[in-house]
């Protein structure tokens, strides 16, 4: 028995690392072809366009694999998770690209981790170690120590957007990391998106 819990919690964090690397593979491509969409499409409607296929596409697997509706004590985390994941981190990042460059913009992207671990531990009861706090204190510092360095003044439009996405998008994941361990992964951010779906529609 207790082999056998041993062999799934290794893959379950197997599993969570797999996910973890395909998930950052497939967002570091999010900034530089924002970059590329802002030279032709308006920011609101590039956010709104985005929202509205992937909520569309939620919708159809939510339907597909008959899952439960969120209960009302889910909505408003939702709304949060909606608010910062679905429409906050695209608009604003979408705005902030119209000023600088996706090299640097993916800079700030750094402080995504420790902007989540706050809200986790604020919205959601989560108890990093010791050793976690020193090392995203550390990254955070060396990011915007490089930030500094290669002219945060240049474009400070640009870096305050970026600073306001990472803290709205740090709010919503750390809010969607909660709300997961109820509804489910790939669930929470289908009904974020269907629950944003009238706004952005």
């Amino acid at each position: 028995m207790e082999r056998t819990t041993h062999l799934n919690t290794r893959e379950n964090n197997a599993s969570g690392w797999i996910n973890g690397l395909i998930g950052v593979v497939i967002f570091s491509g999010s900034l530089p072809a924002t970059r590329l969409a802002v030279l032709e499409f308006d920011p609101v409607f590039l956010t709104v366009a985005r929202a509205t296929i992937a909520a569309l596409l939620g919708l159809c697997l939510l339907w597909l694999f008959k899952e439960k509706t969120p209960a009302r004590s889910q909505l408003l985390p939702l709304a949060i998770v909606a608010l910062g994941v679905v429409i906050g981190f695209p608009l604003l990042t979408a705005l902030a690209l119209q000023y600088v460059t996706s090299a640097h913009s993916i800079v700030f992207v750094g402080l995504l981790p420790l902007a989540t671990a706050v809200f986790g531990v604020w919205r959601g009861g989560e108890r990093p170690k010791l050793v976690f706090w020193l090392f995203s204190i550390l990254g955070s510092l060396l990011v915007v120590g490089y930030a500094v360095a290669q002219g945060l003044s240049a474009a400070p439009a640009g870096d305050l957007l970026m600073l306001l996405a990472i803290l709205v998008c740090g709010l919503g994941y750390a809010e969607g990391a909660k709300l997961s361990r109820t509804l489910g992964g790939w669930q929470v951010i289908c009904w974020a998106l269907v629950i944003a779906l009238p706004i952005v529609a």
